[in-house]
């Protein structure tokens, strides 16, 4: 949330309150289980995690990667079960927390409570991006998206990172995010090379041309372009 606005030093201390508790999450382990009884939000301290769906013919659908930072489970919490499973992608580690401590940030801080409004509709409008481009752009379209969205998800987090980053994802977890099966994705991945957009290498992927990338992705940036000028003023 510091990256929006200056957070004062009451907000700065009730988001590390939400975060006294810390519990690893090892790599493959579900966090939170689709349809079953949900407490516990979360926010992700380290790692890499995605939530999904699972279709009725036993399909994944992949519906957000997580990042250090992101709360996890919010929508979980106007539920009596989870509407998705939460699971890592890598070792993790995470700070639960239940509904009561989210209640009292709403009524001691508004301005949060508005920051957290915020994120939930970056988030909307990103799956709203994401679903329209399942419905009408092309394979190599919607993977590139997904290198984009990834590369500046990652560089939330870390700013050293420019072109180049670690993809931390198998072929068929894309295809689970686009709509596409893992040979599906590795075609795309080599067409993508081929047109002197990227190179892979061992696990790692550079962005040559991000111009020509965004514009085959139709790609928006959903963390630009902000207007945060109704946030109400912070409390003390």
């Amino acid at each position: 949330m510091s990256e929006l606005v200056e957070l004062s030093q009451g907000e700065r201390d009730a988001l590390e309150k939400l975060e006294e508790r810390q519990r690893p999450v090892r790599r493959g382990a579900v966090l939170q289980r689709e349809n079953e009884p949900c407490n516990e939000l979360f926010i992700l301290r380290k790692g890499l995690m995605m939530s999904y769906v699972l279709l009725a013919d036993g399909s994944r659908q992949i519906l957000r990667f997580l990042f250090p930072g992101d709360m996890l489970g919010v929508s979980s919490a106007v539920y009596q079960e989870a509407p998705e499973t939460l699971a890592a992608l890598s070792d993790c580690v995470v700070s639960p927390f239940d509904r009561a401590a989210l209640a009292e940030i709403m009524r001691e801080h508004p301005r949060l409570s508005a920051l957290i409004l915020v994120y939930c509709q970056i988030e909307r409008v990103a799956l709203t991006d994401r679903l329209a481009a399942l419905g009408r752009t092309s394979a190599k379209a919607r993977v590139a998206a997904l290198l984009l969205e990834l590369r500046n998800r990652l560089r939330t987090t870390n700013k050293s990172i420019a072109n180049a980053f670690a993809l931390g994802l198998t072929q068929e977890e894309i295809g689970d995010a686009t709509g596409l099966t893992a040979v599906h994705v590795n075609r795309m991945l080599r067409q993508l090379e081929e047109d002197g957009l990227i190179t892979r290498e061992s696990g790692r992927v550079t962005l040559l041309d991000e111009r020509a990338l965004g514009h085959a992705a139709n790609y928006v940036n959903r963390y630009k372009g902000l207007d945060l000028s109704w946030l109400p003023p912070p409390r003390s």
